[in-house]
């Protein structure tokens, strides 16, 4: 039987009523607003989803998430040890530290109009993460023309300095 907004009421194998659009393409935002049992079907919102997706705010997790590193960094040290990581300010962002009585070298992380930008003591830049906003919807960050997860670029950005620089 076709409903007010073009959905059929068919029973699916398993004998439950599948509110799902026909084949005969009624699936238009018309449509989107009829409910099953008392839900809402909504259409995806993008502007919602993309808003979420720049940088500005993924600079400020990727902060969070590398201040979390830190503190977990330190708590593995050794309690001899005569080295301890930092998070300080830095122009336009933010640098990770590691500082020694033999040895001071940092990870500075920076905001950009067009990239996040990952720079190691030299100043010479390791990588710069760029966002995607896919098809699909998904906010991937970018390295290299490859996505990567956020713990991914961390350990891009951290490894070198948290475990080999010692």
């Amino acid at each position: 039987m076709l409903r007010g907004g073009g959905y059929l009421d068919e029973k699916n194998e398993n004998g439950n009523v599948d509110d799902s659009i026909d084949n005969k393409g009624n699936g238009n935002a018309e449509n989107a607003g009829n409910s099953k049992n008392g839900r809402e079907k909504h259409a995806f919102d993008w502007v919602k989803a993309r808003s979420a997706c720049t940088l500005p705010k993924i600079f400020k997790d990727l902060r969070l998430r590398v201040e979390q590193d830190v503190k977990t960094r330190n708590s593995l040290r050794l309690k001899t040890a005569v080295y301890e990581f930092a998070v300080a300010e830095s122009d336009g962002g933010f640098k990770v530290l590691l500082k020694s009585d033999a040895l001071s070298t940092a990870v500075t992380f920076t905001l950009a109009d067009h990239a996040i930008l990952v720079r190691d003591n030299t100043g010479t830049t390791m990588f710069e993460v760029t966002l995607n906003f896919t098809d699909k919807g998904e906010c991937k960050l970018m390295v290299g023309g490859e996505e990567r997860e956020m713990w991914q670029v961390q350990r891009m950005a951290l490894e070198e300095l948290m475990f080999r620089s010692l």
